[in-house]
């Protein structure tokens, strides 16, 4: 099963929003790139303002909730990039490899369209099973296993020379990535902000009822706060937010 935007991404502006903390490493990495390309780029969530930037977005729906001040995004897919070689100083993909339907060729064709960096924004698959939500979602573990390229498997094909950062996720996210709840767990009883994030999209039938309904019970019992509660009080979360920087 595959997460669709055109289907499923319905107020996705709304919930995911560009976080400042997040975005400052994003523009960090892009360095002095004045020409920026955002490939699967959605709503333009952590487009840089100051910079000239292309986007690329498949989804009608997605394009459709971009905001006015920023470019009409083009209609077209990573796997076929529709620009010249070295056309842009720099590249960026936010959260969205895994949605491609050949990632390692998307990769490839960000950096022929690339002078300087490329800059992935991903999930480092391995640490998911620490995070308290695999206790109560062990499916979403295994799913996004498939889903997700690996680190190693990212910096190979881009080459050259690679930087992976661990990028920590502030309690008050503006993001609703599902890191970000980590110390708000009521939140994620909320099925608006579940139908945010693609996950939910891709899980087998009823796994979802069931995460509610045991993670429902555990904060009236107060055993998740017995075993995770320490989290309410952490200003920020490292877990699998990964950012990489490739140079040529």
């Amino acid at each position: 099963m595959k997460y669709d935007y055109d289907i499923q991404g319905q107020g996705y502006s709304r919930l995911r929003q560009t976080d400042p903390q997040i975005a400052r490493y994003i523009h960090s990495a892009l360095g002095d790139a004045q020409t920026v390309l955002n490939v699967g780029a959605g709503t333009g969530s952590y487009e840089p303002e100051d910079r000239y930037v292309v986007a690329v977005e498949p989804s009608k729906v997605m394009r459709s909730q971009r905001p006015r001040n920023l470019a009409v995004a083009i209609n077209a897919v990573a796997e076929a990039l529709p620009f010249d070689d070295d056309a842009f100083d720099g590249s960026m993909a936010m959260l969205t490899i895994h949605h491609w339907s050949d990632p390692f060729a998307g990769l490839r064709e960000m950096r022929r369209v690339t002078k300087g960096p490329v800059v992935i924004c991903t999930f480092d698959v391995t640490v998911f099973p620490t995070y308290w939500v695999a206790k109560y979602l062990p499916e979403f573990v295994e799913s996004d296993k498939k889903r997700f390229p690996s680190i190693e498997q990212i910096t190979n094909c881009l080459g050259g020379t690679c930087k992976v950062e661990v990028v920590p996720v502030p309690f008050d996210c503006r993001d609703g990535m599902l890191e970000a709840f980590y110390g708000r767990p009521e939140l994620l009883l909320k099925p608006e902000i579940r139908g945010s994030q693609s996950i939910w999209g891709v899980l087998p039938a009823g796994v979802e009822e069931r995460f509610v309904r045991e993670l429902s019970t555990d904060l009236a019992s107060g055993e998740w706060d017995k075993n995770y509660g320490h989290l309410r009080r952490e200003s920020e979360f490292q877990c699998a937010l990964r950012l990489i920087k490739a140079i040529k």
